[in-house]
């Protein structure tokens, strides 16, 4: 599949059918931190609808937020492609003024087909690490960042919650995990995942991906620790511990989007990377 027909978005054919892209960034040498995520959908009545959502910080204070919905794409927040998997623009305008460019330094990591983050999800697609440049309002940005796609037809009556997590190094390698509980799992440990490691000429799949989490009274997620079996036949796994530095709770309707950046200290390396969770609200 060529990088055009990878990043173009996919066909919206029944009710349900959801095409996402997620840009997320750090430059924790001035403590900026943001998220912003497009998405198409198909609603019960058969019309196309779009959103945009998009939150930055500073430090633990919020910088602000733009959360739009309707049959046009929302004009406060705008995605350029400049080159096709390798280069976009992101642009906030209104309450949350940034211009962001996007760098890919990891060629795509993908999940799909019967991989268990799917079955439980409904959603396949793929992540990349980045380069970030840019500003937010009139503070520059050279920091470290993410670009997901995602495409599918998740049903919410059947999933209890979602959760990306990532962690970026300074050289530009890194990695991402995915995890899905369906109502059919009983704990943080049934769910189904999926995790890469990337750097710039490849990406690896880790065979066992494990993931817990603390999380504080209303349920937000405040450290947390990762164990990668990357092949069956390793004798150790990498392991890393985590911790909260700044996030937010977001409403989006029926679900709940609690958003958080993370320091990571994995095997005597530091990272930065988010770990984001969506449930009913």
């Amino acid at each position: 599949m060529s990088a055009a027909s990878l990043e173009a978005p996919r066909p919206l054919r029944k009710p349900g059918d959801t095409d996402a892209v997620t840009f997320s960034w750090a430059d924790t040498s001035v403590g900026l931190f943001g998220l912003a995520r497009v998405a198409s959908g198909l609603a019960a009545d058969d019309n196309e609808s779009s959103s945009a959502l998009a939150i930055a910080f500073a430090g633990r204070e919020t910088l602000g937020a733009i959360a739009e919905a309707g049959a046009t794409p929302p004009p406060e927040l705008t995605v350029e492609t400049v080159e096709p998997l390798e280069r976009w623009i992101v642009r906030g305008s209104g309450e949350l003024e940034f211009e962001l460019t996007f760098e890919a330094l990891t060629p795509p990591a993908e999940y799909g087909g019967r991989q268990a983050v799917v079955k439980a999800g409904g959603m396949e697609g793929y992540e990349q690490l980045c380069r970030v440049r840019g500003t937010m309002g009139d503070r520059p940005v050279d920091g470290l960042g993410q670009r997901g796609h995602s495409w599918g037809n998740p049903d919410w009556d059947k999933i209890v919650l979602t959760r990306a997590v990532s962690a970026w190094f300074a050289d530009g390698t890194g990695s991402v995990l995915a995890a899905v509980r369906s109502t059919k799992a009983s704990s943080h440990a049934d769910e189904g995942l999926w995790a890469a490691l990337l750097d710039a000429d490849k990406t690896l799949s880790v065979e066992e991906p494990r993931l817990s989490t603390t999380t504080d009274e209303a349920g937000r997620q405040i450290r947390a620790g990762l164990e990668f079996w990357v092949d069956k036949d390793d004798d150790y796994p990498t392991r890393g511990l985590g911790e909260v530095v700044t996030g937010s709770t977001v409403q989006l309707g029926a679900l709940r989007l609690d958003v958080a950046f993370f320091v990571w200290h994995i095997e005597g390396r530091t990272a930065v990377g988010r770990y984001d969770v969506i449930r009913h609200a």
